[in-house]
Order: C-alpha cells, then sequence, then structure tokens
C-alpha cells in the first residue's frame, strides 16, 4: 500500500512546523557535523556512525556514510549493514528514510521526503517515507520524491527523478523516471 502524505500543523506560511525543542536540537545537529564529521578522512566511518547515532539515526551492522553526506534530521534515517549514502548525497529527511542492506546511494542523489501541500493557501509541510530495497542502486544525481519505495537490486539511473515506486530487479533512467528493462542477478 502507497505511504500517504503525512501534513505538519502550520498555522500560517510563517510558522514553523518544528516546535522550539526541534529546532534547537536541528542546530546542534548542523554544528555537530560541521565541527566533528565533514572533515574526517573516509575512514574515519566508525566515528561518523557514532555521531549519527547520538543524534537519534538507527543504524544496524556497518553501513557507510561519506563525510559530504547531508542528512536533514538523523532521527529520521535508517541504515542497515553496508548501506551506502555517497559523496555530498542528500537525505532531507523530513520523513522518514531507510536504506536497506547493501542499498548504494551514489554521489549527489537527493532522496527527499518533503514537499508542501499547494492546495493550501499557507503551503504546509508534508512529508512521506523513502525506502531503499537492499541491494538496489540509485545513480549520481538522482532525485527520489517523498513516498517512493525503491525495490530490492533495482537500479536508478544518473540524474532520473524517481516520481514511482520501482519493482525489484527493475531498471529505471529518464526524467520522469521509465523501466529500462530488468537487471540480471
Amino acid at each position: 500500500m502507497k505511504p500517504t502524505l503525512s501534513t505538519h500543523s502550520q498555522p500560517d506560511a510563517y510558522t514553523s512546523p518544528w516546535s522550539l525543542r526541534q529546532r534547537v536540537a536541528l542546530l546542534a545537529w548542523d554544528y555537530a557535523w560541521a565541527l566533528t564529521c565533514r572533515w574526517t578522512p573516509k575512514p574515519f566511518n566508525p566515528w561518523r556512525l557514532f555521531v549519527l547515532r547520538c543524534f537519534g539515526a538507527e543504524i544496524h551492522g556497518t553501513p557507510f556514510v561519506h563525510q559530504r553526506a547531508r542528512i536533514q534530521q538523523p532521527r529520521n534515517l535508517v541504515l542497515h549493514h553496508r548501506a551506502c549514502l555517497g559523496d555530498g548525497a542528500t537525505a532531507y529527511s523530513l520523513g522518514r528514510i531507510v536504506l536497506h542492506e547493501g542499498a548504494t546511494i551514489a554521489q549527489e542523489v537527493y532522496l527527499c521526503a518533503g514537499t508542501h501541500d499547494f492546495t493550501a493557501p499557507h503551503l504546509p509541510l508534508q512529508t512521506a517515507p523513502i525506502a531503499v530495497g537492499a541491494g538496489a542502486f540509485v545513480g549520481a544525481r538522482a532525485f527520489v520524491l517523498p513516498g517512493i519505495t525503491l525495490g530490492t537490486g533495482c537500479v536508478v539511473g544518473a540524474m532520473a527523478v524517481v516520481t514511482r515506486d520501482v519493482a525489484p530487479g527493475v531498471i529505471v533512467a529518464g526524467n520522469p523516471a521509465r523501466p529500462l528493462g530488468t537487471r540480471p542477478f
């Protein structure tokens, strides 16, 4: 069943959907990542995982998070063993983002779990989860919209815009992403 967008309560366009406590936590996260992780070399991955755990990320096994990856809200990020969040990749985790075992998010991919309700005059925030299946590969600079599930072993081509779920083992590319074939196992 397709996850639906959750609309966050905002009385007007200028009021944050986040509480003061959440906003302070996000500010602390931004500074913590910049001061303790962004400058670290690749072999310091265990340290970056430790910092992510301290800020609420759910980590299973040993995934890899590049030092130049950008994570909006670590408490909404779930990383499984051998999952990879690549150089310059953005996990815009306003909603939950789950990378299953062995999922690879290449450089500068944008996983966008938030949008706005454009039917309301004050444009309230809407969020929906993103799930990337085990062994899936998302190519450089691809864009994945809120509420999308990428199936086990699928491949998303570079610079694709994923507007619909991708079935397991299917190769997609383009804007919007369209099936090109299946991945041989």
